[in-house]
């Protein structure tokens, strides 16, 4: 890869790291929202599954971002991704006492949703299979093969 290719590369990392970052941080600071989500799937200890959730979404974001194990926190991402949009984004929300248009404005958000982590896996499956470019951990650690 080119220096300007590595630097868009670099650029996509951040861009992508810092989804995860974010709403890692969000769940392992208040896991309440998260922990209700988790419960209204069906799943048990729900907020045991939120700060799990926070941790794992916190480190694979930071891994993203300064390129460690790039290839395996890609591939944990993207069937992450899958997964919850899969389990908490598609179907219908139904808030008991919510008037009509209020749920037709949280299920058009929840699609978006959807649409956004199918979306996100697809950029984490390249991650995976093209590797972090040149300025990262992996490449300095001669992990992954650099092409001028």
């Amino acid at each position: 890869m080119s220096s300007s290719q590595n630097t868009i590369v670099l650029i996509a990392r951040i861009l992508l790291s810092f989804i995860f970052i974010y709403s890692g941080f969000g769940k392992l600071t208040d896991p309440a929202g998260t922990a209700g989500m988790i419960s209204g799937a069906g799943l048990p200890a729900a907020t045991a599954l939120a700060y799990l959730a926070g941790l794992f979404e916190f480190v694979t974001g930071l891994a993203v971002l300064v390129g460690f194990q790039t290839k395996i926190v890609g591939w944990a991402l993207a069937l992450f991704c899958i997964f919850t949009g899969a389990v908490f984004h598609s179907g219908t929300v139904a808030v008991p006492g919510w008037p009509d248009p209020a749920l037709g404005w949280i299920n058009a958000l929840n699609g978006i949703m959807l649409m956004k982590n199918f979306t996100l896996a697809g950029a984490y499956i390249l991650l995976a299979t093209f590797g972090p470019g040149a300025y990262s951990i992996d490449a300095r650690r001669g992990s992954v093969a650099i092409a001028a």
